[in-house]
């Protein structure tokens, strides 16, 4: 019977120079004579275009076919050094191994290694020479293993140089402060983006084609589902949205049939008298132990918090109702806070790779259960048509573009406009994305807006702009005086950095940029929250209050098996709570400001309201109306407001430079 063979790492070493670093690997076979492998693997600086190189050196005077000493402790001698081995790897002296063991398949874990060539030692024999090989054969195979497992590291380290820059950015800014100095803007993600070169010679645009055709080869760009979803204002998209609405209210309801239906109707029937059984069902107030949770965290009072965590992890969970999925999310930013690896766990949330697709079929879920984007894009597209009736060129700047999911509803309108169609110039702004590629996600948004304006035979050209907004400069724009010029930001604007992490406040340099290029036009949405006070206690209630809304309107209008509402809840919602809640200083993205805030800021920045049309409130109202009773919509000094039970959660309104 063939006895297997092990490859144990025995030792590993660093050796440094000034072109390279050499990590070195012993092994030892187990089960068979301890022969000795020390293999080196060269590893070029990055300024050295070259592979990483293989040297294996074979010392023969190891084995005990060569007069090598065996130490009683368990170890092997080499050069004066005992080499220790495991308990359970004893070396065996008589062993014979089958001489064509590797002759027809030549490969290790789906890697191919040559053959065994014939040793030019004149002191080992033929027998002994077979064995020595089919070592090396094997050796071989597990040096090539070892490069690839160097070469997927040395990749997967670099996912996180961008945070690592941000970092970087967020010291170097604290001592320009104290300088007195202006702290220099990021490279744009045109720089940025030569991080890798290839080969190709071409012009800019066979360049540019080449990029996106090798990023969004596997990419939904467009579907007869996507269609459906964001052409939801006309034709057939109307149709299906409004076929979603019934379905949802059906599936909803008869969840809520389930919960109110009583246990004595299916067992128990008449078998009973007298006194009706108790219910022994603890009725567990989770927003009251959040609250309480969150002050022993403020607090560091650790062991109180522990325990609060835990009875809250009794009764929550991310598959029950929307208080206890709620309560999850919360729990695990008091958790992550308490830990101190709230920025650690929002890094990676924001890395994780979600599709374009799985995104719009949950903004489709969105848009089906609640009306808050669908007035929205409503409100924004119409104003826009309106004002630009007699125009023939367009130019649009969309702050916070993201995936563009208002854009193919207003191309697939104004393609219907007397006298045809103007031409549309878009430049989507967006944060950059962490990764070798900062701007993919809002360049596939501009490849598939450009499929829909062929579609309707619309003239556009798209630029994405991937930097941090307070970085975006006026030339980067292009402002054309012969265009009719809209600046678009509906609820990113949150996201900018406000007075209390930087003297110069990141979200008036934004306004000041807006007001420069004297828009026809600047429409503004806003998340109307409170959640942004330097006190944690303060905010952390302000986020519950906010967030209890968010889960209440879904859990009433969504049934809770749907999967589309796992990822709003945690993708989305859960996140941004997990930022509010476990994250301070720069890295505290989620600061939302109520619409009265927005309004004295925007005053400030020069602007002045311009209220929407009698028709569009009508319209709106009348959209609706085609959702829950609980939902409502108002007006207040040019805002058009929305919300849930009362509470305003997205406001907006348009401005003018004065």
């Amino acid at each position: 019977m063939f006895q297997h063979t092990f490859l144990s790492i025995v030792e590993s070493t660093f050796t440094l120079s000034n072109q390279s670093v050499t990590k070195t690997f012993n092994f030892f076979h187990s089960n068979t004579s301890p022969d000795y492998t020390v293999a080196s693997v060269i590893i070029p600086f990055p300024n050295h275009h070259s592979q990483p190189q293989i040297q294996q050196h074979i010392h023969p005077q190891m084995d005990p076919r060569f007069g090598t000493s065996i130490n009683r402790n368990g170890g092997t001698q080499l050069n004066n050094q005992s080499i220790h081995m495991l308990p359970d790897q004893k070396p065996i002296h008589n062993h014979s191994f089958p001489v064509n063991m590797y002759q027809n398949s030549h490969n290790f874990r789906g890697l191919q290694f040559d053959p065994p060539t014939t040793s030019s030692s004149p002191i080992v024999s033929s027998s002994t020479e077979n064995e020595l090989h089919e070592d090396c054969d094997l050796s071989d195979a597990i040096l090539g293993y070892i490069s690839q497992v160097l070469m997927e590291e040395d990749m997967e380290d670099k996912s996180c140089v961008l945070y690592e820059s941000l970092d970087l950015q967020a010291a170097e800014k604290s001592f320009y402060d104290v300088l007195g100095q202006k702290y220099p803007p990021s490279p744009s993600y045109d720089e940025g983006s030569r991080v890798r070169k290839g080969t190709y010679e071409g012009d800019e645009d066979d360049q540019r084609s080449v990029k996106q055709a090798a990023i969004f080869q596997d990419a939904t760009v467009r579907s007869n589902e996507i269609d459906l979803i964001l052409l939801c204002s006309m034709g057939q998209g109307e149709v299906a949205l409004r076929l979603l609405r019934n379905k949802l209210r059906t599936e909803t309801g008869k969840d809520m049939h389930k919960d109110n239906l009583p246990k004595s109707l299916t067992k128990g029937r008449g078998k009973t008298r007298g006194k009706k059984p108790k219910s022994k069902k603890e009725v567990i107030d989770l927003r009251t132990l959040l609250v309480t949770c969150a002050q022993a965290v403020a607090t560091d009072d650790r062991r109180n918090a522990s325990e609060l965590l835990k009875q809250i992890r009794q009764h929550a969970s991310p598959f029950g109702d929307g208080n206890q999925r709620l309560a999850h999310w919360f729990a695990n930013g008091l958790e992550a806070r308490l830990a101190g690896t709230g920025s650690q766990i929002h890094r990676g949330l924001v890395s994780k790779k979600v599709s374009a697709a799985d995104y719009i079929r949950a903004y489709y879920l969105y848009i089906g259960c609640s009306p808050f984007r669908k007035i929205s894009n409503f409100a924004s597209n119409r104003t826009i048509m309106d004002m630009a009736q007699h125009a023939t060129r367009i130019h649009i700047i969309d702050f916070g573009i993201l995936y563009g999911f208002q854009w193919p509803t207003f191309i697939q309108r104004i393609s219907q406009r007397e006298g045809g169609p103007p031409r549309i110039r878009l430049t989507g702004i967006e944060f950059p994305q962490p990764g070798f590629r900062p701007a993919e996600t809002i360049e596939e948004t501009g490849v598939r807006l450009k499929e829909y304006a062929k579609k309707f035979n619309v003239q556009f050209e798209y630029k994405s702009i991937a930097k941090r907004w307070e970085n975006v400069s006026i030339e980067d724009l292009k402002i054309d005086e012969n265009e009719f010029l809209v600046v678009n930001c509906m609820y990113r604007s949150k996201n900018v950095l406000d007075e209390t992490v930087g003297v110069d406040s990141a979200r008036n340099v934004v306004l000041d940029l807006i007001r420069k290029t004297s828009p026809n036009i600047f429409i503004h949405g806003i998340l109307n929250g409170s959640y942004n006070a330097p006190f944690f206690l303060t905010r952390f209630k302000e986020a519950l209050f906010h967030f209890s809304a968010l889960f209440d309107m879904l859990e009433t209008n969504v049934p809770r098996e749907r999967s589309e509402r796992k990822l709003l809840e945690g993708e989305v919602f859960g996140r941004e709570a997990l930022n509010v809640i476990a994250c301070e200083g720069w890295e505290r993205i989620e600061r939302p400001e109520t619409y009265k805030q927005w309004h004295v800021r925007n005053l400030r920045a020069g602007f002045v309201s311009v209220p929407f049309s009698r028709e569009i409130i009508k319209l709106a109202k009348e959209k609706v109306g085609l959702y829950h009773k609980d939902f409502m919509i108002d007006v207040d000094n040019d805002w058009l407001l929305q919300g849930w039970k009362g509470r305003i959660i997205y406001a907006m309104s348009c401005w003018k430079a004065a």
